[in-house]
């Protein structure tokens, strides 16, 4: 099944489960139906329970985070996280902080689908990631699957979690392929999974990086190098202790982020290394992230803007040469010198 067909399958299942879930957003009966994500819904659950919607973001996530007060699950996609950013007093002031305010009282089982965009020449406002702002805030549990499988799992376990979700799905997959199991089934939210064990590097990675990660981890092992891939899957909780007892293992690591470097999830999984498995790193981790700067328009620079498998096999190779200290040792693998 294609991420895009897995995405559509957790939708109407959860539809067909509870009557409770409704799907909102712009263009969700349109023929295009988001991408292929919600085609159908319209006809098979009828227009009070997959619906458009009129420009206005933040009143229409206003009304989703009250259809909760109602015993509501809404499911409200975004065909560009960009426009997320519309919505955040809603989600940030307000969604997050239900629970606590209320002692737990009232649950905010809300999913926010945003999709991350990428190619057309789409620019700086139309091809960002988010997923690091929305994980610094509490109350807000974020996942970005990386393969169909979690996909569909991991949609299906926002949509059955009471807290606010936010389900980050990248254009890029949803072409990818890969074993989808029938029916309904949850993926953990809070749960990272090693897709490749190894032990000479942890590549942490998030998102379509995984992919690229594993590409890299395929390469490398014809230098014999044995590396770990982790896919971290859930950015808020961060399951701390695969990532450090994978850390612990190979004593390197790379973090592979779909997202800017400073402030961000890469950064927090590099402090989480540093805080609690400092005596364990053999050499200074590295960060593999977008540049630090807006996406281009350029449909011919854009290519460039993204770092992927080559970058992800160079930062392995700088780390494999380095020491604690970060000094040069000798070793039978070419060091790379080059930015990441």
């Amino acid at each position: 099944m294609k991420f895009r067909e897995a995405i559509r399958a957790a939708t109407v299942e959860v539809m067909r489960k509870d009557a409770r879930v409704f799907v909102t957003g712009i263009g969700v009966p349109d023929v295009k139906g988001i991408f292929g994500t919600t085609l159908g819904l319209a006809e098979e659950f009828g227009a009070e329970r997959a619906f458009d919607i009129p420009l206005s973001e933040s009143a229409i996530t206003g009304i989703c985070l009250g259809a909760t007060f109602r015993g509501l699950r809404p499911i409200f996609v975004h065909q560009r996280i960009d426009f997320t950013m519309l919505t955040m007093d809603q989600l940030v002031n307000h969604a997050a902080k239900w629970r606590a305010m209320f002692h737990g009282a009232h649950p905010v089982p809300l999913v926010i689908r945003a999709i991350v965009g990428r190619g057309w020449g789409n620019g700086p406002q139309h091809t960002q990631s988010h997923h690091g702002i929305f994980a610094h805030v509490p109350g807000l549990k974020v996942v970005v699957p990386a393969t169909p499988h979690d996909a569909k799992g991991l949609l299906i376990a926002a949509v059955e979690d009471d807290d606010p979700v936010i389900y980050v799905d990248h254009r890029w997959l949803h072409e990818e392929e890969g074993e989808v199991p029938e029916g309904y089934y949850e993926v953990p939210i809070g749960k990272a999974a090693v897709v490749r064990p190894g032990s000479d590097v942890t590549v942490a990675a998030v998102g379509p990086f995984v992919g690229e990660a594993l590409k890299a981890a395929a390469a490398l092992a014809d230098q014999g190098v044995a590396v770990e891939v982790v896919d971290i899957r859930t950015l808020r909780p961060l399951d701390g202790e695969t990532i450090l007892a994978s850390v612990k293992r190979t004593g390197r690591l790379v973090v592979a982020d779909a997202d800017w470097g400073p402030c961000g999830v890469a950064a927090e999984v590099i402090a989480l290394a540093a805080e609690h498995a400092l005596g364990a790193l053999k050499a200074p981790p590295v960060r593999v992230t977008w540049p630090d700067s807006p996406v281009p328009s350029s449909q011919a620079i854009e290519p460039q803007f993204y770092p992927g498998a080559r970058q992800i096999h160079a930062a392995a190779l700088y780390t494999l040469s380095r020491n604690a200290g970060g000094g040069l040792i000798r070793s039978s693998v070419k060091p790379f010198e080059g930015p990441f």
